[in-house]
């Protein structure tokens, strides 16, 4: 204790003792579910140096070690399960540089996604992944998971944007993944082994992205659908039309009807009206946009759908945008519950929903589901509702199973966005077969030999 306060300073170095109890629970928690796991120390370096120091001490005394953003994660990911050290990120905060002759910014991974956003569209330029969260998550998050968000549809997730991370590993060492720019065929591609390894690998503390022009118009649509089903099928028909969205998601009628009701938003739904997606395009010329959007319209003809609302102006259509964020808000509002990240080929996905709505009516429980339609990503919410303790901590472990086990059979796995972190741990072996998860351990125990990175994370 002492020597890890003589690394950040006493302000800086949190126990139980030293804050109020509330504050320090929130160190012991994120957004999944309800649990709860209390660390020994929470430390908060303000750079490279001070984690270095940090992790040489707790690699060399065996200390586990668990690296936390901002805790929006919706896996278990950044929960102190063996207690130990939590190393938080909060004060890595700085946007460093914007290039913008190269199209690139380098940022430290406690950057919040939107103010980053904000901060590189003043200049001109564009940051893609959006997560729902993204009012609050950090960017380091984002790339423990690869987050995607709304815009990866057309854009990607965020391993498609990084060039080049600092990391400091287990063992204290200070590296460079790759190099600044857009090709690289030097050795091992490190950089995107490091995304995607929700903390269990090293620790990010630089992060050099790159950047697109900003697309200077959107046109957005909310369009009402009486069959789920067709909702779903609509999807893969937008694209075959050689139409690409910016943004594709689909909504269920409880989602939407919770998110507006939870904002205070009003929203008429009619009593016919089972789903809805919303539709985004942009680009830079607005006229090809209109062309594009009746190309969508033609589209949706075949479909049984309601009244479609074309947003007219940029407050209508943050008012949508924020109903379909608020969704995972609204149902943690409305109920304890679990939610499981499921992904499978695009055109999959009507089969996709129509197996989970099978699935919870022969186990017993209400789901309320919504996700990026667009590249087949569907959050399944499972509500807890009246469910027992039995039923929710035990009952519901072989339903989950075999949402998973639908979703590999359609081509997919289990998850596209949240990652494995610590509740879905349990499932990994329905996608991974046994070869792929020890190479996995073996990569594990070149960085981390002594184990102590997020330890009880993904295997």
């Amino acid at each position: 204790m002492a020597e890890l306060e003589a690394v950040v300073g006493a302000q800086h170095l949190l126990t139980a003792q030293r804050v109020e109890a509330e504050v320090y629970a929130d160190y012991g928690r994120d957004h999944t579910e309800d649990l709860h796991f209390a660390p020994d120390v929470v430390v908060r370096p303000a750079n490279a140096e001070q984690i270095s120091a940090i992790m040489r001490l707790c690699h060399e005394n065996h200390i586990p070690v668990t690296p936390r953003g901002a805790g929006t994660g919706l896996s278990g990911g950044a929960l102190p399960i063996h207690n130990g050290v939590v190393l938080s990120t909060e004060r890595l905060n700085r946007i460093i540089e914007i290039d913008e002759r190269n199209l690139q910014a380098t940022v430290e991974p406690g950057v919040v996604n939107e103010a980053f956003q904000n901060a590189v569209k003043e200049v001109g330029l564009f940051y893609p992944p959006d997560p729902a969260s993204k009012g609050s998550c950090f960017l380091g998050g984002n790339l423990a998971h690869s987050s995607g968000g709304p815009k990866a549809v057309k854009y990607g997730t965020t391993r498609d944007y990084v060039l080049n991370l600092q990391v400091v590993l287990p063992t204290g060492d200070i590296i460079w993944t790759a190099a600044n720019t857009l090709k690289n065929s030097t050795g091992y591609n490190l950089t995107q082994l490091m995304i995607g390894s929700e903390g269990t690998l090293g620790i990010i503390t630089k992060v050099v992205f790159r950047l697109l022009p900003y697309p200077q118009h959107t046109i957005l649509m909310l369009v009402p659908f009486r069959q789920e089903a067709q909702a779903a099928e609509a999807v893969s028909a937008v694209f075959r039309a050689g139409i690409i969205p910016s943004g594709m998601e689909f909504m269920e009628r409880e989602a939407i009807a919770w998110s507006s009701d939870y904002l205070k938003i009003p929203l008429t739904l009619p009593e016919d009206i089972s789903a809805h997606l919303l539709i985004e395009l942009d680009g830079q010329d607005l006229e090809q946009l209109y062309k594009e959007a009746e190309q969508v319209y033609t589209v949706l003809e075949r479909y049984d759908v309601g009244e479609i609302l074309l947003a007219d102006n940029a407050t209508q259509k943050d008012e949508l945008w924020k109903i379909r964020r608020n969704i995972g808000n609204s149902v943690r509002y409305n109920s304890v519950y679990k939610e499981e990240d499921t992904v499978v080929p695009r055109a999959e996905l009507p089969t996709l929903l129509r197996g989970v709505k099978e699935i919870g009516a022969r186990y017993g429980f209400k789901s309320v589901c919504y996700g990026h339609a667009g590249d087949g990503n569907l959050h399944v919410n499972i509500i807890r509702g009246e469910l027992t303790d039995e039923q929710w901590n035990v009952g519901l472990r072989q339903p989950i199973r075999e949402i998973f086990e639908l979703c590999v059979k359609l081509g997919g796995t289990i998850s596209g966005e949240h990652g494995i972190g610590l509740v879905q741990k349990q499932f990994v072996g329905i996608a991974l077969k046994e070869a792929n998860l020890n190479l996995m351990r073996g990569i594990k125990q070149v960085f981390d030999p002594h184990g102590i990175m997020n330890p009880g994370k993904i295997f």
